[in-house]
């Protein structure tokens, strides 16, 4: 059981992300202007460049199975940065409702607690993934025989 939870919650982010990624580079110019209210007009682009290749990353880790436990820490960590701006954004810098384009416009969501919560919620699957996988043991290899020494007397 623990093992298909595992690779719903793999799938998942893949899709995930797949989808955040495409839809933000299907509205880039849309979701830059978003980025801008956040970090400034200088800053816009390479954010916006940087957040879609770190969910390119992530849904890439989470495809391969040598690196699958790596993209679920590189997922939430995502999950975690994208949560704590939020958070940020509302109770330090007091900031207005602002579209944080999370999903590139394509599905509307207001930064702020609700946008954290779903951010924290989707952790349980990046958890499921990193704890849940079974450890890989490396099998040693065999060693060649060595030839027993003879007693002679």
């Amino acid at each position: 059981m623990l093992k298909l939870l595992v690779h719903l919650s793999r799938f998942a982010l893949v899709a995930l992300f797949l989808f955040t990624a495409g839809a933000k580079i299907l509205t880039a110019k849309g979701f830059a202007e978003n980025v801008s209210n956040l970090v400034g007009q200088g800053w816009a682009w390479p954010v916006t460049v940087a957040v879609i290749a770190a969910e390119l990353l992530a849904a890439a880790l989470l495809i391969w199975p040598r690196t699958l436990r790596l993209g679920a820490v590189w997922s939430a960590l995502l999950l975690l940065g994208f949560a704590g701006y939020a958070l940020y954004y509302v109770y330090v810098l007091h900031g207005e409702p602002l579209e944080c384009g999370c999903f590139g416009g394509i599905i509307a969501s207001q930064l702020g607690v609700k946008t954290a919560l779903r951010n924290l919620a989707l952790l349980i699957p990046a958890l499921l993934i990193i704890f849940g996988l079974p450890r890989l043991r490396r099998t040693e290899r065999p060693q060649p025989e060595q030839p027993e020494a003879s007693l002679t007397v």
